[in-house]
């Protein structure tokens, strides 16, 4: 080829390409546009799959599961028509299935969360159950067992009369017995117990006086006496021997009703000792010691306790006129003998607080909230 030809080949190849420049600059946007379209129709593809990929896995954290369960007895029979209430929490008033003839209950189509059951069939006592219930979950309760509820028997008073309220509690009263057998009646157990008539009062004063153990008991304090040469004056034999009895029976006689009945009666105050049983041990030490001197008037009040002291007075004025003369010393002997009486009473008292309580049987137990 010569030089010239081959000089306008070159010229035509280059016109070639300027005239190709302008078609290629024309169909640039077109395809960048379409390789853009394809990359969002991508990223759109991409963003729609991690949308259903987030939708399926909110749905998977909320499916509904189940709950179910069995009910027994105490002695593992199944209970039919058991109510069985289901309340998740935060809804109101809940679901409420009963069991079939196996005791088993179900809930279906339950929403995942906290839960309660409550669980109740006649005649038994109802059972509470809580739990959580997990998304899709088949709950199972541990087997849920209903107990015969505890008996509980209340004596109600209410339509009595102080009087006839005061009859009953004197009734109970007189069944109280040191280890079942020596008189223990004059005690309340009772701390707010019907304040007693003057029929009470010397009721109770004759029941405790002729009771067969006390008329033992003088006997036998009239035997020691006796041993002991005690009013010498009354001899011995059994001449000396029915002398003391008397005088030691008139002295209990004397005490129990001028002490007991005649005074209380007259001055409206209460002849009991009303037992204490709580509070530090001093406190009820100083509460006994104090109760030859301090009594419960008829109105409930504490008050100084007039009928003990005027009635071991008065016992020890009576029991003067009937012992031997050169065992009594006029005014010294009624005094001494008065203070040996309310100090025989303050021991009584000692003895109602920590020992004759825990002797006496068949006494009426307060509950706790009369402690």
């Amino acid at each position: 080829m010569s030089v010239s030809a081959k000089e306008n080949l070159i010229v035509g190849l280059g016109k070639l390409v300027w005239l190709s420049l302008p078609v290629l600059l024309c169909s640039f946007p077109a395809w960048s546009q379409q390789s853009m379209d394809q990359t969002a129709k991508s990223a759109l593809v991409d963003s729609q799959g991690t949308q259903a990929s987030a939708g399926e896995l909110q749905n998977a954290e909320h499916q509904a599961g189940s709950i179910s369960g069995k009910v027994v007895d105490q002695s593992g029979v199944s209970i039919s028509g058991a109510v069985v209430r289901l309340r998740p929490e935060g809804q109101s008033p809940g679901l409420e299935v009963t069991t079939d003839d196996d005791g088993r209950f179900v809930f279906s189509n339950v929403a995942p969360g906290p839960f309660h059951l409550t669980i109740s069939s006649p005649d038994l006592a109802s059972q509470d159950f809580s739990g959580s219930l997990q998304s899709g979950d088949a709950y199972v309760t541990p087997l849920i067992m209903l107990a015969i509820p505890t008996q509980v028997t209340e004596v109600h008073v209410a339509g009595l009369t102080q009087e006839e309220l005061a009859d009953v509690q004197i009734e109970e009263q007189e069944k109280q017995r040191v280890l079942g057998v020596v008189p223990n009646f004059y005690v309340s157990y009772e701390p707010n117990a019907a304040p007693l008539t003057a029929k009470h009062k010397f009721g109770l004063a004759w029941k405790s006086a002729s009771d067969p153990i006390t008329l033992v008991g003088v006997g036998f304090l009239a035997g020691i006496d006796q041993a002991g040469d005690r009013w010498s004056a009354y001899g011995q034999g059994a001449q000396g021997y029915a002398k003391r009895y008397g005088a030691t029976y008139a002295n209990v006689f004397a005490a129990t009703f001028i002490g007991g009945a005649v005074m209380p009666s007259v001055l409206k105050q209460d002849p009991r000792y009303f037992y204490k049983g709580t509070g530090s041990k001093r406190s009820r030490i100083l509460y006994a010691v104090a109760s030859s001197v301090k009594c419960k008037g008829d109105n409930g009040h504490w008050q100084p306790n007039y009928s003990n002291i005027i009635g071991s007075f008065a016992g020890a004025g009576l029991q003067a006129l009937y012992l031997p003369e050169n065992d009594r010393r006029g005014s010294g002997f009624v005094v001494s003998s008065a203070l040996i009486r309310l100090g025989e009473t303050s021991l009584a008292g000692v003895l109602q607080e920590f020992l004759f309580s825990k002797l006496t049987p068949n006494r009426p137990r307060r509950s706790a909230s009369q402690h």
